[in-house]
């Protein structure tokens, strides 16, 4: 279905000149975009502190707590970005812009080797490295006490905030609320529409994930052990060598399974949960969305357009997602 128009939120509609998904995903990780995010949350007069929080077994994550000074803030809303992206990526500005501007406190987080702490950790990040964001998410709750406190990610971090949210009331975390925007659901189904797409998302990806591990091996040479010919392998043979000698999970399947929230993984859901998707996402398949089994509790907002975490209204590359994502975590205010 579509968004209604409910919390003061108009329906998505951009102009037919952005109505490409290639436009729209590219465009929506663009430098205009990242200056757009730089200036919004400048604008909040928000003041930003960086962290080093706990994930557990001597993990160290690294983050960024922005508040608005002389502003009792009504909640805490910790944001988790997509995969190589990071903390400073411009959908996180521009999230954190919206939600000071109504009125909480944000705590943008980083994922292990992303946003440049490559060096905090001798081991490599992987997806199901769950466990150490409930730490690090815990730890983050304790340290800034406001409530409630709510959860929004976007692509790869749309899938861990989801996870997040399963585990929440085992894990003793005082989750209200979780948004996520085009998120990972089945990762398996995932590699093969980049693998059957357009050649240059899965090439963008190559490129940023072998300089990640690249700036690893500078730093733990030992402890990563690949060559150049392994770096120069393609996405699925990298991430089956990953696998294979940075995992315990065996193979590849195994490893996809994972962390899947696919199918009725999510009716376990107890947190209320909203998700956002594109329905021309060039990157994750729309039908997964629509076979979803979900708790009442949890709505599934499908659009026309958007691409890939792009939903840009207008040539300012002001976005919907981020508007979208703040009006559904401030309904924690009032249920």
């Amino acid at each position: 279905m579509t968004p209604d128009g409910g919390d003061g939120l108009p329906a998505y509609a951009p102009p037919r000149w952005l109505r490409s998904p290639h436009l729209q995903t590219v465009l929506g990780s663009s430098p205009w975009r990242r200056r757009r995010g730089a200036q919004a949350l400048a604008a909040t007069g928000a003041v930003t502190e960086e962290h080093l929080v706990d994930g557990g077994d001597g993990v160290r994550l690294h983050g960024l707590h922005s508040a608005v000074p002389g502003e009792q803030a009504r909640g805490l809303a910790l944001l988790l970005h997509g995969w190589e992206g990071s903390a400073e990526s411009s959908y996180m500005r521009l999230t954190a812009a919206q939600l000071l501007a109504r009125g909480f406190e944000v705590f943008r987080l980083n994922f292990r080797d992303h946003g440049g702490t490559h060096h905090l950790n001798p081991d490599i990040f992987h997806s199901n490295r769950i466990e150490e964001v409930v730490h690090a998410a815990l730890d983050v709750s304790r340290r800034f006490t406001q409530r409630p406190m709510v959860v929004a990610g976007y692509s790869l971090g749309g899938n861990f905030a989801l996870r997040l949210a399963l585990r929440a009331p085992d894990a003793g975390l005082p989750l209200l609320r979780v948004a996520a925007v085009c998120p990972v659901l089945d990762p398996a189904r995932t590699m093969r529409k980049m693998e059957d797409g357009m050649w240059f998302y899965m090439r963008y990806f190559e490129r940023k994930w072998r300089s990640s591990l690249l700036r690893k091996r500078e730093l733990f040479p030992e402890r990563v052990g690949f060559d150049d010919a392994t770096l120069r392998l393609g996405m699925r043979e990298l991430t089956e060598w990953l696998v294979q000698r940075h995992t315990d999970l065996g193979t590849i399947d195994a490893y996809f399974d994972g962390y899947s929230v696919a199918g009725d993984r999510l009716r376990a859901l107890q947190v209320p949960a909203h998700i956002l998707m594109a329905a021309d996402d060039p990157v994750i398949p729309i039908d997964e969305f629509r076979a979803l089994a979900f708790p009442d509790m949890a709505r599934v907002e499908i659009v026309p357009w958007g691409g890939h975490c792009g939903f840009l209204e207008d040539a300012r590359f002001d976005g919907y997602a981020e508007r979208w994502t703040a009006a559904r975590l401030a309904a924690t205010a009032s249920g």
